[in-house]
């Protein structure tokens, strides 16, 4: 089981490909201060934009160098259940620890649909799957009816939750209980979902601020969710900042200026505007980094 400070983690480029030796700076980062899983090839790591060679070596590197230290769980999503299986089967030959899948943008399948697009990638496959229930992105919403059918299945683990409904928690929880995973997708929301039942995040903002998104952690697990909470005031601003315009341009920006990575973005994705990148500065002064 997954649970506490877990990372969406950024793919650093430089002038067109991967960085690698951008991407052991981040990952020493996290295991320096705790985080307790990376997530890899997902949407802050520009998934999409990575060429089937690419994904593989980036999953067979990245093991490779965490060597067990920490789970790696793999992004393997496409509206097309068929091309996400494609990336599973390459996933699977790299080492990580479970997948993290998402479907229903563009195409848009009701429940049913959802259900059997799921239900393909765990029949088909072998590792733990994460289900990515992200309605802002992909339009459509995995109702907790839908998810309890799904947990039902033996590798589906639990579920990365960036509905921003606070009751869906509690709600799934009534319908599967306590063994799956609640993961939050949204910084914004790390504590409440905490609250309502959660078990932790996969967090961007952990690419830049490890160690505070571990101690946010740590708090909710200690039930001491004052603390959580002034932790996440700290943290809010610069949340609201990377926000400004469409991830990961913000996170990347920010992690340039810990010296992590350059600011690179591959297409769609571009630049950030001038005003975004000085706000972005200012909340990491007023944070201390």
């Amino acid at each position: 089981m997954f649970e506490g400070s877990l990372v969406a983690m950024i793919t650093p480029f430089s002038e067109g490909r991967i960085d690698y030796a951008g991407v052991k700076r981040c990952i020493d980062l996290h295991l320096e201060h705790g985080t307790e899983g990376l997530v890899i090839a997902g949407t802050t790591g520009e998934a999409p934009t990575l060429s089937k060679a690419e994904y593989q070596q980036l999953l067979t590197e990245v093991c490779r160098y965490v060597a067990g230290r920490i789970p790696v769980i793999a992004g393997a999503s496409s509206y097309n259940p068929v091309e996400a299986l494609a990336l599973i089967r390459i996933a699977e030959t790299t080492g990580v620890d479970a997948l993290l899948c998402a479907a229903g943008y563009y195409n848009r399948p009701n429940q049913q649909g959802l259900y059997e697009h799921f239900r393909y990638l765990h029949d088909n496959s072998s590792l733990p799957l994460l289900i990515y229930n992200i309605p802002p992105r992909t339009i459509v919403d995995i109702q907790p009816e839908t998810m309890a059918r799904l947990a039902q299945l033996e590798r589906v683990i639990g579920v990365k939750d960036a509905c921003r409904d606070l009751a869906r928690p509690m709600q799934e929880r009534v319908l599967i209980g306590d063994d799956f995973c609640y993961l939050s997708g949204d910084d914004c929301t790390a504590v409440a979902y905490n609250a309502m039942g959660g078990h932790g995040i996969i967090s961007v903002i952990a690419n830049l601020l490890p160690a505070q998104s571990r101690q946010l952690q740590d708090a909710c697990r200690a039930n001491d969710f004052a603390t959580a909470t002034a932790i996440q005031h700290r943290l809010t601003p610069m949340i609201q900042a990377l926000g400004l315009e469409p991830n990961p341009a913000g996170i990347k920006y920010a992690c340039s200026l810990l010296g992590l990575c350059t600011p690179e973005c591959r297409l769609p994705m571009v630049e950030l505007q001038a005003s975004s990148k000085e706000i972005i500065r200012q909340a990491l002064q007023q944070i201390g980094g």
